[in-house]
């Protein structure tokens, strides 16, 4: 059985699905904001549902898309430990495996691209991101990057797999698809017959420049890609709306506007999540409950419009919020619909770790720092 492999021609960015053919249930790596539809079109025609979603690692080159499928397609996002995607739910350590109906998916850190990449085993087959390219490897240059690990996580982890395995790389630039242990082992240009010192000698020697993309994609991917401003002069200021495909909405807000806005008396919250969510993960004190979407099968709700239309009694504006700011935007634009003035949080929020660990008793809700918790 081989993963599903996808291309963006944009990025030179390869994104597998992998799935277990008795359930059904997937998972996917390193998928790419710009071909979400094409990933939710790829799910539908093999009868998937996905469960996971997984980084090899805070991509510099695009923008993932794991917290818009987790919103849209109901996964759980995953990601290396060592990389600060703080937003993702499961913060993975070497070894640690993640199972989707009867398959595992292995992790193993393979430092050196950055600090925290991963590569991932699926019977035999390794997904290697950034770190092991066909006939090559990732750069070293910048985002805690190190020529010495990389050796180490090629020659001693990656190389440590049966030669049969096939490689499959985060990248391509020659219109390769995959490879194997054994031919990386013996003929990578890069790493192949060469000591320590060589390689690091070669890694430093590169002169590359920098990615495109990486001003923008690496602050959205730590994140999980939800976008935000790392200037903390426009945190301040509502921004015209991130996505006006089927709508509009009065704009987006930082959390930190939001919560002024909230405490001035200005705006009213909004969580649109599920019941089953706020009743299962914890409570937002002070906020609205209007469920943009509701369980099973994720339908809407259609007591949505009479929750916003009381919420916004007497004139407040709505400052609507979710898991990760995807579904709020939607939830924003339908508000808008109604005559109301509805704003967009960015990013969404995170759950408090304490509660997270203790699932039996209500907990509350930590966004980023800002004090709407219940404790």
């Amino acid at each position: 059985m081989k993963p599903i492999q996808l291309f963006d021609a944009d990025s030179s960015t390869y994104t597998y699905v992998l799935f277990d053919e008795a359930t059904r249930e997937a998972l996917i790596i390193d998928p790419v904001d710009e071909q979400i539809e094409r990933d939710l079109a790829t799910l539908r025609e093999y009868g998937l549902k996905l469960v996971w979603t997984v980084e090899t690692h805070a991509h510099a080159d695009h923008i993932t898309s794991a917290a818009k499928l987790a919103e849209l397609a109901g996964a759980r996002t995953a990601v290396p430990a060592g990389c600060g995607i703080g937003t993702a739910g499961t913060q993975l350590a070497h070894g640690d495996t993640l199972r989707f109906g009867g398959e595992t998916l292995l992790a193993l850190h393979t430092p050196g691209h950055t600090a925290g990449s991963m590569s991932f085993v699926w019977r035999e087959h390794v997904f290697t991101g950034d770190t092991l390219l066909i006939n090559g490897c990732g750069r070293t240059d910048f985002q805690s990057g190190s020529a010495a690990a990389l050796y180490h996580s090629l020659t001693q982890v990656l190389f440590a797999l049966p030669d049969r395995t096939t490689v499959w790389p985060g990248h391509d630039y020659q219109g390769r698809s995959h490879s194997t242990i054994g031919q990386e082992k013996t003929g990578n240009a890069r790493v192949a017959g060469k000591t320590e010192a060589e390689f690091v000698a070669l890694m430093e020697s590169l002169n590359l420049p920098k990615p495109r993309r990486i001003d923008e994609a690496v602050p959205a991917n730590l994140s999980s890609g939800i976008r935000h401003d790392a200037d903390g002069a426009l945190l301040m200021q509502p921004r015209p709306p991130a996505s006006t495909q089927s709508g509009t909405y009065a704009g987006d807000v930082s959390p930190q506007l939001a919560w002024q806005w909230v405490q001035k008396g200005q705006a009213v919250l909004v969580d649109v999540r599920t019941d089953a969510e706020r009743e299962w993960v914890g409570f937002v004190p002070g906020a609205v409950a209007a469920a943009w979407k509701q369980w099973p099968g994720m339908a809407p709700n259609p007591q949505f419009d009479d929750a916003v239309r009381q919420a916004a009694a007497g004139g407040h504006k709505l400052v609507l919020l979710c898991r990760s700011g995807v579904r709020s935007i939607p939830a924003a634009q339908r508000a808008t619909e109604l005559g109301l003035e509805a704003y967009n949080i960015l990013e969404g929020f995170e759950g408090d770790p304490d509660a997270q660990a203790q699932r039996g008793r209500k907990g509350g809700w930590r966004y980023h720092g800002l004090p709407w918790r219940q404790n």
